[in-house]
C-alpha cells in the first residue's frame, strides 16, 4: 500500500474561485519516502499581496510556470492507485479535483487526514496545526508555507503516525466510517451527540468564538450538509478549517427557530453570517376595487407615494404570503394577480367563482374582509403560544406592530429555570417578515390580542 502526502499552495481558500500556485507530492510506503514531486504551477490569476507575503510565492515566480493542465498527466500518473494524504486533507483533495475536472480529468481517491489522525494517535496537544504538531513531535520544517516543505514534514509526521498506532490508520481507511464528511478538528464523539430536533446552532473556532449561527428543523442533517453537500460552497472549506465544536438551542418550531437566530446573529455578528439587510428593491401587495365591485391584489414594486397592503423584500417573499392568504380565507387566485385565466379553467381552483360572477361581489368581500382583519390584528400587540423544545410545556412571543418584543418559555415541572423569566429583546425589523410569513400556518387559539 503506497501513500501520497500531499500539499498545494494556492492563491486563495474556494476551490472553484482560486487558482493552485505550487504542488508538492511525497509518495510513502508507511515507512520511508520513496519519490516526490514538486513544481510552481501558474494559476492564472494574480496572487494576492497577503498569499505573497504567507508563502514568498509571487506572481513574478509562477509568470514561466506550466498551468495546471499541463502538469495534469504527469501529477495524475503520481497519485493515482495511492492513498490520498494531507493535513486538513478535504482542502488539498478538493483542490486538486476541481484542477483535475477542469482538465479533463476524472480524479477520486481514498484520504487520510493527519490532522484528525492526529487526535487520535497523540492526544493532549493544545494545537494540531501542522506547524505546533510538528513542533511538538520534533519535526524540522524546512520551508514553512511551501508545497514540499510541508509535504515532507507531513510525511515524517504520517511516519511516526504509522509507527506510533498503524491500526488507527487502517481503521480510518475502512469505508462507511461516517466521518469523511466531518471538519478535521471535529470530533466524530461530538457529531453523534448532535440533536436530531428543530433549533438553532453555533459553530465555534478553537478560541471558543461563534464564527456561525444557523436554525434547523433538524440540526444534525443541516450541520452535516454544510460540510458534504454544496450548501455555502463559498467559505465551507475556510468554515471546515476553522470550527471544533458547537453548541445548540432547541426551539420546538421552525417559527421560533428563525426568529431566535435573526436575534443571535444580529447579538454575535459572526464571521461566516452574511448581515441581515434590507434590499434596495421592495415588493408591495396592493389593494383596489375593480369595476364590478370585487376587491382585488396585486404584487407590484413600491414606488413613492403609493402605500402597499404589505411590504416584502422580495418577489418570491410576495408570491408565498399571497398563495398563504389564497388558501386561508379561499380567495381568487385570478383577483389576487396570480393567475390570468378564469379559476373555472383549473382544478386546483378553491375561489368558486368569483373571478367568473358566481359569487357575488358582496359575499366573496366578505372573505377579503376576514383576511383583512386578521393582517391589522399584527398590526397592534399580540401573544402568540408556540410548541416549546421537551422539557418546557409552550414558548410565549409578543410581538409589536409585528415585531418581536419577547419572549418566554413556559414550564409547570422547572420554576428554577431562568428561561421562565421574560426576556425582552431589541427591535429587529426582521422579526416582522417573519411574523407575516408564518401567521396565517398558526391556530387561531393561539394569537391572543393584547392591544391595538
Amino acid at each position: 500500500m503506497l501513500f501520497a502526502v500531499v500539499d498545494i499552495e494556492t492563491t486563495g481558500g474556494s476551490a472553484r474561485m482560486e487558482g493552485i500556485t505550487e504542488v508538492a507530492v511525497v509518495v510513502h510506503d508507511g515507512e520511508q519516502i520513496l519519490e516526490t514531486f514538486e513544481t510552481l504551477v501558474n494559476p492564472q490569476t494574480g496572487i494576492p499581496t497577503y498569499i505573497t507575503g504567507l508563502t514568498g510565492i509571487d506572481n513574478q515566480m509562477v509568470r514561466n510556470a506550466p498551468t495546471f493542465e499541463e502538469i495534469a498527466e504527469d501529477l495524475f500518473d503520481v497519485l493515482k492507485d495511492k492513498i490520498f494524504v494531507a493535513h486538513n486533507v478535504n482542502f488539498d483533495y478538493n483542490f486538486l479535483r476541481e484542477s483535475f475536472n477542469r482538465a479533463g480529468i476524472t480524479f477520486s481517491a481514498q484520504k487520510l487526514c493527519t490532522v484528525r489522525l492526529g487526535r487520535k494517535i497523540f492526544p493532549g496537544y493544545r494545537s494540531y496545526s501542522l506547524g505546533r504538531l510538528c513542533e511538538s513531535r520534533g519535526i524540522k520544517i524546512e520551508a514553512r508555507h511551501r508545497a514540499m516543505g510541508d509535504a515532507k514534514a507531513t510525511a515524517i509526521l504520517f511516519g511516526q503516525m504509522m509507527r506510533e498506532n498503524e491500526e488507527i490508520i487502517f481503521k480510518s481507511l475502512r469505508r462507511n466510517t461516517g466521518e469523511a464528511f466531518l471538519p478535521p478538528n471535529f470530533p466524530k464523539a461530538k457529531f453523534d451527540k448532535i440533536p436530531q430536533e428543530c433549533g438553532v446552532y453555533y459553530m465555534l473556532n478553537e478560541k471558543g468564538k461563534v464564527i456561525y449561527v444557523g436554525k434547523a428543523i433538524n440540526i444534525r442533517e443541516r450541520f452535516k450538509s454544510h460540510f458534504s453537500g454544496n450548501l455555502l460552497p463559498k467559505i465551507k472549506d475556510s468554515l471546515k478549517s476553522e470550527i471544533v465544536d458547537l453548541k445548540w438551542e432547541l426551539t420546538g418550531t421552525e417559527f421560533f427557530a428563525l426568529l431566535f437566530e435573526t436575534l443571535e446573529i444580529k447579538r454575535l455578528w459572526p464571521k461566516y453570517n452574511s448581515a441581515l439587510k434590507r434590499p434596495k428593491r421592495l415588493w408591495g401587495l396592493f389593494q383596489f376595487e375593480d369595476g364590478n365591485g370585487y376587491q382585488r391584489f396585486q404584487i407590484a414594486p413600491v414606488r413613492k407615494g403609493i402605500l402597499p397592503l404589505e411590504t416584502f423584500f422580495s418577489h418570491d417573499e410576495a408570491l408565498e404570503f399571497t398563495r398563504g392568504i389564497i388558501s386561508k380565507f379561499e380567495l381568487c387566485e385570478k383577483l389576487c394577480g396570480l393567475r390570468k385565466v378564469n379559476c373555472k379553467k383549473m382544478t386546483d381552483s378553491i375561489c368558486g367563482g368569483a373571478c367568473t360572477g358566481e359569487i357575488k361581489p358582496e359575499n366573496y368581500n366578505q372573505r377579503v374582509a376576514a383576511m383583512l382583519s386578521s393582517l391589522a390584528e399584527t398590526k397592534g400587540e399580540i401573544s402568540i403560544e408556540l410548541e416549546a423544545p421537551e422539557d418546557f410545556e409552550s414558548v410565549e412571543c409578543v410581538f409589536e406592530n409585528g415585531i418581536l418584543s419577547k419572549y418566554i418559555f413556559r414550564s409547570d415541572e422547572k420554576p428554577e429555570d431562568n428561561r421562565l423569566e421574560w426576556t425582552v429583546v431589541p427591535r429587529i425589523p426582521e422579526t416582522f417578515y417573519i411574523l407575516r410569513r408564518f401567521i396565517h400556518t398558526l391556530r387561531p387559539e393561539s394569537i391572543k390580542v393584547l392591544a391595538n
